[in-house]
């Protein structure tokens, strides 16, 4: 590489001519790619953002000014360029850099993001922090386009006025313009608003007690603003909108981030750029290589293939069945859904309380409304699912994709918290099918419920057998009879149970809890006076979860049962692949084997 070498830093990044930035753009680029295609990750977001990142961070100084970056899956040219090039290509890799920004990785990472929407607020709370702790430095809150139409982020913008603080907003718009372009209008209105000579003059005004005299002047500034563009919603809001800007021009990109340190008020730059910049196939099928799966990695059916195809067939059928998602058509595979019944899908982007509340609206109004969506965005809407969906009990499906150890997108995107949280909430039913038929059959049981029920599935390939017989409607069914030991879990834990009795030298019962909740106190009962030792085996937090269920029946029915529980700690899970997840914390058969010879020696 020309520019790109062993130990690059921010310093040679300063170094290096303008007319020779696109060259180093190029070289970013490829390296994302190469990286990218290898380790999998976030590919089409970083690619349009990398002239950009250029022309920001040789205008802002990333140790000192804060940067925050939304999401966060467009700063992986940011990662590059701060300092992490020999680092990048342990990138989403255990014990490697992360796929989002974290502190913890970097003094350059000034706040941890993977969720959306998040950047403006955080962005504030520095901001009135420097103000009250005399610092200097720049605020930069750096979003995309999707994600400002969330509600946080609105928020965020309409509280931007009562903070009184100065705060740079880039808005990086990858699919469309808020505002017509101008022209070359936005850099001249841009210079208008940091000039200078303005702001000495309307300083001096001020000094001598003519407030009336800045007001007008600054009037005067806005009317001729206004004959030059058309207002929207940032100017309604008090923040002074500039753009939209050529994303991939870096020496333009770069004058309006000087400019933008010299305004003294809050304001938002608005680029324009490309999804995908500078690979063909990316640039033209944004959403496919929006994220890509590392090399090599089979291309088996997945639980989302399969539970979208059980829900077209049921919508054949009932024709009140409507299907909703939050941004996530691709990934939770609805798009033959879309193109089938058109009339009866919603995606409401990024905007997942609204989403479960119009849901709910739906289902009050005689409609049955399946919601699909990653367990770590349901979080997002546990409000809304209690308020609004629960307490009215009504029919919908919370289709709970990703649940589980998710792998490489890290600690914000693990879905270990909708058992916790779900077996809390009063009316809902819950089910953690452990292969097709049993998923097909939790489907059955949801689409003829009055009541709202949550179906939690894994990432990945489903089994390609079903491993347990089929009994419609049981909440617990043993697949294995054993002996003096039983195991007991659900989804994707039954598989790791079977290959336990295959390796056990005594061979334990293995029960397939299909509805976690409510429990089959029946069945529960009967098995606990079976064996001397219950095993639980769950992918998701311990705290609140089966383990925890089942141990309050052995201390309230006084039962002599010692209780192994196997699951994830109360930890932040970090990023690898899921294989090694479950070895780190210990849900594997030989873990589970050693633990049990452990008990027994003790008698």
């Amino acid at each position: 590489m020309r520019f790109l070498k062993q130990g690059f830093t921010r310093d040679d990044l300063l170094r290096i001519n303008e007319d020779d930035l696109p060259v180093l753009a190029e070289e970013v680029r490829a390296f994302i790619v190469d990286t990218v295609t290898k380790n999998g990750g976030h590919l089409g977001s970083s690619l349009g953002v990398v002239d950009l990142t250029i022309a920001m961070l040789r205008q802002f100084d990333p140790l000192n000014d804060r940067i925050i970056f939304d999401v966060g899956h467009q700063s992986y040219p940011y990662k590059i360029l701060t300092d992490r090039f020999d680092k990048f290509t342990t990138l989403r890799l255990k014990d490697g850099i992360s796929g989002f920004p974290r502190r913890n990785e970097s003094p350059y990472d000034h706040f941890n993001t993977g969720h959306s929407s998040t950047s403006i607020s955080a962005a504030l709370g520095y901001a009135k922090a420097r103000d009250l702790l005399h610092e200097d430095r720049q605020v930069i809150a750096f979003i995309g386009d999707a994600s400002l139409i969330n509600g946080l982020a609105l928020e965020a913008l309409n509280y931007v006025h009562e903070t009184n603080t100065k705060l740079i907003i880039v808005l990086n718009d990858n699919r469309h313009s808020i505002s017509n372009r101008v022209g070359g209008f936005s850099t001249m209105l841009a210079r208008l608003s940091a000039n200078s000579s303005y702001k000495r003059i309307k300083n001096a005004i001020k000094s001598k007690g003519g407030v009336s005299l800045v007001h007008g002047l600054e009037k005067i500034r806005d009317t001729f603003k206004f004959m030059l563009k058309p207002n929207n919603l940032f100017d309604e809001l008090d923040i002074n909108y500039w753009g939209p800007f050529d994303g991939h021009n870096i020496k333009a990109a770069e004058k309006i981030f000087e400019l933008a340190k010299d305004y003294d008020k809050p304001v938002l730059l608005h680029f324009n750029t490309i999804k995908g910049k500078g690979l063909p196939e990316a640039e033209a099928n944004p959403t496919k290589y929006h994220q890509v799966s590392p090399a090599g990695e089979k291309k088996a059916r997945t639980w989302s293939e399969a539970a979208s195809q059980i829900a077209e067939e049921l919508a054949m059928n009932d024709n009140r069945i409507v299907c909703f998602t939050a941004a996530m058509v691709t990934g939770v595979k609805l798009e033959k859904f879309a193109r089938e019944f058109p009339d009866r899908f919603f995606d409401v982007g990024i905007a997942e309380s609204h989403m479960l509340t119009m849901a709910a609206g739906l289902a009050a109004g005689g409609m049955r409304p399946w919601v699909f969506i990653y367990s770590t965005f349901l979080q997002r809407a546990m409000d809304q699912l209690m308020h609004d969906i629960a307490l009215q009990n009504l029919p919908v499906v919370m289709m709970v994709d990703r649940a589980g150890l998710a792998g490489s997108d890290g600690d914000t995107h693990q879905g270990l918290l909708d058992i916790p949280w779900g077996r809390a909430i009063p009316n809902l039913e819950i089910y953690a099918p452990c292969d097709e038929a049993t998923l097909k059959d939790a489907m059955l049981i949801a689409s003829k419920r009055d009541g709202p029920t949550l179906i939690r599935y894994p990432r990945g390939a489903i089994p390609g057998e079903n491993f347990a017989s089929l009994v419609h409607d049981e909440a617990i069914v043993k697949i294995y009879d054993g002996e003096e030991w039983a195991l007991l879990g659900h989804g994707p834990s039954v598989i790791t149970m079977i290959e336990t009795r295959e390796k056990a030298t005594i061979k334990p019962a293995v029960y397939d809890v299909r509805r976690i909740k409510p429990l089959d106190d029946e069945m529960l009962e009967d098995i606990l006076t079976r064996y001397k030792t219950i095993a639980t085996l769950e992918e998701n937090y311990m705290p609140g979860g089966l383990g925890e269920a089942v141990g309050a029946k052995i201390a309230e029915g006084n039962h002599n049962v010692r209780l192994m529980r196997f699951g994830v700690p109360d930890v932040c899970v970090k990023h690898a692949t899921q294989s090694q997840q479950r070895e780190l914390y210990g849900l594997t058969p030989e873990n589970i084997l050693r633990r049990y010879e452990e008990q027994r020696t003790l008698g």
